[in-house]
């Protein structure tokens, strides 16, 4: 029987047909194999050392607006205001979550914005019944948490503010969104980015689909309801999150983050 099988023309083609098959197949699981090792290789220097974009310290102009960005390893910014000269955390040494001070009517809050923050905002909120403003100085974060503290900002119907020399990254902007009033002086930054959504941030992006076109329409749901411009998400979905692109002080103003006087009335 197995003398006949192995002589048997229709038995030996069947066998050499699974073969044929059989060297495709390595063939194409070693060719994905090479793509994928050579795309890896082509694209670690920029794992390692970030997109090929100035630092974030250096001066912006029309067109050249994108920046390096890595949260913890911030630049310092000098202070150069006249009319205020409170003490502010450079960048690099801020608080690894929301810290909320309060002087007066203006609660300054800065920090990297955590998971829980959210809450924790919201915790604090009622405690402060003389506040009006509420001071930016943040490299961002989560983005949820950051969408529920802005709209907490605007269901308290109190302004959102920023200084000279303090930043507002990232997740930051939806939180200064929520100001009834919003106001941004020259020398202040404020820059957008892709986000991650979800837990998982290491799944590849066509695993993660449903939780990033979620997140998206969250966000852009958030801006329109505070009356900024959606327009402005075509920065932050064309800048990777390892980059942010800084938004200039006339786009702040076309994008409605800066308030006139009458709309703030």
């Amino acid at each position: 029987m197995t003398e006949t099988t192995q002589t048997d023309p229709v038995a030996r083609k069947g066998m050499t047909v699974r073969r044929a098959v059989l060297a495709i197949l390595g063939l194409q699981i070693g060719m994905a194999v090479v793509l994928a090792g050579s795309d890896l290789i082509g694209a670690l220097p920029q794992l390692l050392t970030g997109p090929r974009a100035p630092a974030l310290d250096a001066p912006v102009a029309p067109g050249d607006q994108v920046r390096r960005f890595r949260p913890g390893d911030l630049p310092g910014r000098e202070r150069v205001s006249p009319e205020r000269q409170t003490p502010v955390p450079d960048p690099g040494d801020m608080p690894t979550r929301l810290r909320f001070t309060v002087e007066g009517e203006v609660a300054l809050l800065t920090g990297d914005i955590a998971p829980g923050d959210a809450a924790r905002f919201a915790e604090w909120l009622p405690d402060t019944t003389d506040l009006r403003t509420i001071r930016l100085h943040s490299p961002g974060g989560s983005v949820d948490d950051a969408l529920a503290i802005g709209a907490a900002i605007r269901d308290a119907a109190l302004d959102t503010t920023m200084e000279v020399g303090d930043i507002c990254l990232s997740a930051c902007p939806y939180i200064l969104a929520g100001g009834v009033a919003r106001t941004i002086p020259e020398g202040a930054m404020v820059g957008v980015h892709q986000h991650y959504f979800g837990e998982n941030t290491a799944l590849p992006a066509f695993l993660a689909v449903e939780d990033i076109q979620r997140g998206q329409a969250d966000v852009m749901a958030h801006l329109d309801t505070m009356g900024i411009d959606v327009r402005v998400m075509q920065h932050a979905l064309s800048t990777p999150p390892e980059a942010i692109y800084v938004l200039l002080p006339e786009e702040l103003t076309e994008y409605d983050f800066i308030t006139s006087p009458s709309a703030a009335d």
